[in-house]
């Protein structure tokens, strides 16, 4: 939709291609697709946990993983588009 209505793509760009490359088996493309997929992954899955475990708190961590996917999706929006 951002790359209808602005013409540039988003960050999360590709990431629903990369996830079906990665239920078929292909991580090296999916990682070529969208570079963030694993981060994000890995993200997605501790917020889940953390919603699941009440005990525990994992708000550093998801504070951490949050950061790290961050950058990981700028540099491969960077890296998909200017280099």
């Amino acid at each position: 939709m951002s790359k209808t209505l602005f013409g540039v793509e988003c960050l999360g760009c590709g990431m629903q291609r990369a996830f079906l490359l990665l239920l078929q088996g292909e991580f090296i493309a999916a990682f070529k697709m969208y570079p963030a997929i694993y981060t994000t992954l890995l993200f997605l899955v501790m917020v889940c946990i953390q919603l699941l475990d009440k005990n525990k708190n994992y708000r550093k961590l998801i504070i951490n993983l949050a950061i790290i996917n961050g950058i990981f999706m700028i540099t491969g929006y960077f890296y998909k588009h200017f280099l």
